[in-house]
């Protein structure tokens, strides 16, 4: 059994990764930024530990405490990592930073590319995902100072949250632009392809680079793609808006759903996880569409 800290535990990936490594028979502390989220962790079983993202001497402390750190709070926060290491340096903890496949984006307003990545592919990141290439690149560098550094990128993440919250993060931005709007809408044509992967694997993911994977693992995480048309034509039918798209011209998607619109849902995000399937990792989560429309999503945002 380990005593894993668990940033971001109330959170869609990190409480699903906390709720599988306490199923595991591990003993899990949580970051805790409010008596509400102390609440609900403890009611889950795992020890609250009360901070706030952007402090140092808890997490330093944190450290010391535990056999292994699951960083899942926030991907651009260079603070929090730079405590984390501070913390662990020289220990041979485990160190698992979540990061995400938007990193290899580039500005393609809705228009498809053919460039595929995995995790040997070397490329130049957009200038608003260069702090965050550099946090990975420095969490893996941690692997020469005796720690056990491991980064993994998901793809979309979808399905039914097995922590706190029970729903992603970019589906329902979506969902509610569809509902605002009144038809489902997409950056530019929508023809841009993202990788896409469901909770259930994610959380398998960490689970197991946490038993197996070596210091200075890079991993990707996906179970196939698919273009945000038909993203967003699939969501369209479960909202019972039928099948017609709207095109979303960029600068109207950047006012209408902030600069995400951009590298979130104008990009091609194509991903391929070699490394995490050399694992020994095997996806085996619902179907995309299938839990767009007959899962988690129509209980929670079907047509009403």
């Amino acid at each position: 059994m380990m005593k894993v800290f668990v940033t971001g535990a109330t959170g869609y990936i990190g409480g699903s990764v906390a709720t599988r490594l306490l199923e595991k028979g591990h003993a899990v502390i949580g970051l805790a930024r409010s008596d509400e989220a102390a609440a609900a962790l403890k009611k889950r079983g795992i020890e609250p530990l009360p901070g706030d993202i952007n402090a140092y001497t808890p997490f330093v402390e944190a450290v010391k405490r535990v056999d292994a750190v699951i960083n899942a709070a926030n991907s651009d926060n260079a603070f929090v990592v730079h405590a984390l290491l501070t913390g662990l340096r020289g220990t041979g903890k485990t160190l698992i930073q979540t990061s995400g496949s938007s990193v290899v984006g580039k500005y393609d307003n809705g228009e498809a590319s053919d460039d595929t990545f995995d995790e040997d592919t070397p490329f130049t990141p957009q200038p608003e995902k260069a702090a965050r290439v550099a946090i990975d690149h420095a969490v893996l560098a941690a692997a020469k100072e005796n720690v056990r550094a491991i980064v993994i990128r998901p793809t979309l993440i979808y399905g039914r949250g097995i922590g706190v919250p029970s729903t992603s993060v970019q589906l329902p931005k979506l969902i509610d632009v569809a509902r605002k709007h009144g038809v489902p809408r997409h950056v530019g044509r929508g023809l841009n392809i993202w990788g896409h992967v469901h909770i259930a694997d994610v959380a398998a993911l960490y689970l197991l680079a946490l038993e197996k994977a070596q210091a200075g693992s890079l991993f990707y995480a996906e179970n196939g793609e698919a273009n945000f048309k038909s993203v967003t034509q699939s969501l369209g039918r479960m909202l019972g808006l039928g099948d017609k798209t709207q095109d979303w011209p960029i600068g109207e998607a950047v006012e209408g759903m902030g600069p995400g619109a951009y590298l979130s849902f104008g990009s091609n995000s194509r991903v391929r996880g070699k490394r995490s399937r050399a694992l020994g990792w095997e996806p085996k989560g619902r179907a995309l569409f299938d839990e767009i429309e007959h899962g988690v999503y129509p209980e929670v945002y079907g047509k009403k």
